[in-house]
């Protein structure tokens, strides 16, 4: 994995889930389920992100930090 962020998304069910988007560095075959049986192995099971997305880059700030709110909208308007 080259980079990776998390963020809470809209859920009907729960009000919000954990959402984790990376860029990974090389291809993996199947990266949802192998980040997902990676963060089981250490965390705890209400912080596993329910989804993984892979994407090639995040909205960056200028100082370098991930624009969270835009990637958020990017995901909730299905660009991702």
């Amino acid at each position: 994995m080259l980079d990776a962020t998390v963020l809470g998304m809209p859920d009907e069910h729960w009000g919000e889930v954990v959402v984790a988007a990376v860029r990974l560095r090389e291809p993996l075959a199947d990266p949802a389920a192998e980040l997902t049986e990676y963060a089981r192995a250490g965390l705890a099971k209400y912080k596993v992100p329910s989804r993984v997305v892979v994407l090639d880059e995040f909205p960056m700030t200028p100082s370098g930090k991930v624009q969270k709110f835009r990637l958020r909208e990017q995901l909730l308007a299905g660009d991702a």
